[in-house]
């Protein structure tokens, strides 16, 4: 059966870099190309992760994961703009893709070059084991970790081991806490890899830590989650925030109570809100929400008998702090 492209409908267009239909038509996700494909359409403005995912159809989270995979094969930046040339991205009528210019794109950047991986067919991979019994031994031990593991996650831990140059225990160290949050997507378990690589997260012990620490942080940002009672998992951003908590080392009922004004003064949820009460209870002093509480309950007393809020704390500053970000 032959299939041919109806032009008529073509009334607009935006373009594609040549690079991802002939690369990574193989290697994506259906999520991941639903998202690339809205960037490109959306290509000038700014768009957040619940966009996407109201547009496409994927989680909020697939599109974060998604747009994490497309940094990594350096198709977008790491700012999030497309990489792509000048002439494929302009105003009014989309210009011809140079294909050429898109490949060079990609090979500019240095570190791209030591994450590029090569998309192994089935049979190479065979070869592969045959010839080092190393890779076959991670293979079985990454199938009783995760199950089944197609032709992507083969070709990701052929390119862990070779291009990353991370240890076969390490990577099972990842594979373990990967499948244990369960979040075995390729996409999330390359990010971690390229991290511990540019880290030099390479001992079985090291690694360990890091699993600590990183099991740690989850812990604390399922703790936030459930106290903001959030359905989705934090974006990007609001998880910079989280961390920003953690490292400050905020008393968690400082920070719920920072949630409920910020719930009273704004009616939603806003991260940026809740951070700058926090930082402003920090600045005055206050290190549990029992402190808030009694310099309010003092400002009150005092304003209501008219004395000198001045003695102990700026009491007009803190309320200017709380009502007007």
């Amino acid at each position: 059966m032959e299939f041919k492209a109806n032009c008529g409908v073509w009334g607009t267009m935006f373009g594609v870099p040549c690079v991802v239909a002939d690369n990574f038509l193989k290697l994506a996700t259906g999520e991941q190309i639903k998202v690339l494909l809205y960037l490109l359409r959306a290509s000038g403005r700014s768009v957040s992760a619940e966009e996407i995912a109201l547009n496409t159809g994927v989680t909020a989270q697939q599109a974060e994961e998604a747009v994490l995979f497309w940094q990594q094969v350096n198709v977008l930046s790491s700012d999030n703009t497309i990489n792509v040339p000048k002439s494929i991205m302009t105003e009014g009528a989309p210009q011809q893709t140079n294909t050429v210019s898109v490949e060079e794109t990609l090979l500019v950047n240095s570190s791209a070059m030591t994450r590029r991986r090569e998309n192994l067919r089935p049979t190479e991979i065979t070869d592969i084991m045959k010839d080092s019994p190393a890779v076959a031994e991670l293979f079985k031990a990454a199938e009783s970790i995760l199950g089944h593991i197609n032709n992507t996650m083969q070709n990701s831990l052929i390119w862990m081991t070779n291009y990353l140059g991370l240890k076969a225990e390490v990577i099972l160290v990842l594979l373990v806490y990967c499948a244990n949050i369960e979040k075995t997507n390729v996409a999330y378990i390359e990010k971690i890899a390229v991290s511990w690589a540019e880290k030099d997260i390479n001992t079985l012990s090291v690694a360990q830590e890091e699993i600590e620490r990183l099991t740690s942080s989850n812990d604390y940002v399922g703790s936030i989650m459930k106290m903001f009672e959030m359905k989705n998992r934090p974006t990007t951003k609001q998880l910079d925030i989280i961390e920003k908590w953690r490292a400050a080392g905020y008393a968690k009922d400082m920070i719920h109570y920072a949630y409920e004004k910020t719930l009273e003064n704004t009616g939603k949820v806003s991260f940026a809100y809740t951070d700058k009460v926090l930082a402003s209870w920090k600045e005055s002093g206050f290190r549990s929400s029992d402190d808030v509480k009694r310099a309010e309950s003092d400002f009150r007393k005092r304003k209501k008998s008219g004395t000198d809020t001045n003695e102990t704390f700026d009491a007009e500053k803190y309320n200017f702090v709380i009502n007007n970000f």
